[in-house]
């Protein structure tokens, strides 16, 4: 018999076991954590850590992005392949640990077979070189296509149209981008800039966040911008990216920021994040999106006359709002979803009575009238109904809003402005960077009040019809029940 050297007696032991492995197992397939809007959202068995990801655009936003994404995660549990969630582009090569792995695309998964079982808690290192593909499947997310190059809308579940990830609010993680594209275009990312580098006609751009994000909320754009910088409360960074050829246009807007910030402050507590603006895209997205640190909005929002100056001002706090509620406390599930859109309703509803004399109650009574149709036609507000097929955008309903809005304004009323205002300045202190439920915003309204709330929001939040309004025994709910 031939001499083997230790090593590659070892390395031939490994090879024969990976084999002996991927012989036993299933066919690849999809998995999910089980989200009950978005089951195969997700997946299990490891925890992400940080994600960097290298995307180089070639000046064509209708053309594939070259894109590396590496991610640095732990196993919670043993795994024999690893699932990450992954549409739209091509996968070229991927590695684990350093070592070149197979894979197969399966549905919306990239499935992964590393060289070996991997034990719980170790480090994960993936990489994973594909592309990033644009596309014109409208109101599906991912890459947004603006007059001048791309922009991200990812909410709820199109992060992973874009790159691989583990695509669920609940698993959130640090982030590095890395953004080459060619001379006369500026990138712009989450996070706070770390350096440019300058190769031939191209520049890269580097972001890092300081805090953990989701990857619903991530941004990258690119384009023929204008970078604007102010300063907000403590000193913090605000910086703006609009098209340059608007830049004066749009400053009388921009410019109200920090007082927007300052505002919010003194409502719940000092800002989150390391830097806050806003991203003014040329594009008609049908919404704006709380990305982190960088709030996605349409020009037209701002150079349109279809809304009057107040609302347009609302919806910049209701979008700021987000960075406290969504943003540094992201839900656990997507069934949490009224706890992000109840509350920035619910600012943008005190700034506009406020700023703009259009008193709360008015709202809220306007809401209650047309809650039930809301619940009929969109479920409870902590209990949605999944959003209709191919319409994901379709879970951002009414219901969520006004009809969210309206349960922290019957909590108000039924434990006092005083407890109110205490619990929202806690809730944001106790999970921030983390994910909380619904479950534990009813528990930690039960502390602040000294008493079990649990019975009195169960109806609010789980019911079918609207419960009684504190105070006000007078409201009714008369809409026109809508069938679902």
């Amino acid at each position: 018999m031939p001499f083997i050297s230790r090593r590659l007696r070892a390395a031939l032991l490994v090879t024969a076991s990976a084999a002996l492995v991927a012989a036993t197992l299933p066919s690849p397939r999809p998995l999910g954590i089980g989200d009950p809007l978005f089951p195969n959202l997700g997946n299990p068995g490891y925890d992400v850590l940080a994600y960097d990801i290298g995307l180089t655009y070639h000046g064509d936003n209708k053309k594939p992005l070259d894109a590396v994404t590496r991610i640095d995660a732990r196993t919670t549990e043993q795994l024999d392949r690893i699932n990450l969630d992954f549409a739209r582009g091509t996968v070229r090569e991927v590695e684990v640990n350093g070592l070149r792995a197979d894979f197969a695309v399966e549905d919306e998964d990239l499935v992964i077979q590393p060289l070996g079982r991997l034990p719980a808690g170790v480090p994960l290192r993936i990489t994973v070189r594909h592309t990033s593909v644009p596309d014109d499947d409208k109101g599906a997310g991912g890459w947004v296509r603006t007059a001048d190059g791309l922009a991200m809308a990812n909410q709820a579940d199109a992060g992973h149209r874009v790159f691989p990830s583990n695509d669920h609010p609940s698993d959130k993680a640090y982030f590095t981008f890395r953004v080459t594209a060619p001379d006369g275009l500026t990138s712009v990312a989450n996070g706070l800039p770390a350096g440019t580098v300058r190769h031939g006609d191209d520049t890269t751009w580097t972001y890092r966040t300081e805090h953990p994000m989701a990857t619903e909320l991530a941004q990258v754009t690119i384009g023929r911008s204008t970078v604007l910088h102010r300063t907000g409360p403590h000193g913090l960074p605000v910086r703006d990216v609009v098209p340059s050829a608007d830049r004066e246009r749009l400053e009388p807007w921009l410019r109200r920021t920090p007082a927007h910030l300052e505002w919010m402050e003194r409502q719940v507590g000092r800002y989150p994040f390391e830097t806050y603006g806003l991203l003014v895209a040329d594009t008609e997205t049908g919404f704006e999106l709380e990305t982190q640190t960088l709030s996605l909005f349409e020009r037209s929002l701002f150079t349109g006359t279809a809304y009057p100056e107040w609302y347009v001002e609302s919806v910049m706090v209701h979008e700021l709002a987000h960075q406290w509620f969504g943003d540094s406390v992201s839900p656990q599930t997507w069934s949490d979803l009224w706890l992000n859109e109840g509350h920035a309703t619910w600012y943008e509803a005190r700034y506009a009575e406020e700023h703009a004399d259009r008193p709360l109650e008015d709202r809220m009574r306007a809401a209650y009238t047309r809650s039930d149709g809301w619940r009929a036609a969109g479920g409870p507000p902590a209990r949605p109904y999944p959003p209709a097929p191919g319409q994901k955008i379709s879970l951002f309903r009414p219901v969520v809003y006004d009809g969210s809005a309206l349960i922290l304004y019957a909590l108000r009323q039924e434990i006092g402005k005083d407890a109110f205002d205490r619990l929202e300045r806690s809730w944001v202190q106790k999970h921030r960077d983390s994910n909380a439920t619904t479950e534990d915003f009813v528990r930690l309204a039960s502390r602040t009040a000294g008493r079990d709330l649990a019975p009195f929001l169960d109806g609010w939040l789980y019911g079918e019809k609207t419960p009684p309004m504190p105070g006000h025994p007078d409201w009714r709910s008369d809409e026109p029940v809508a069938q679902r």
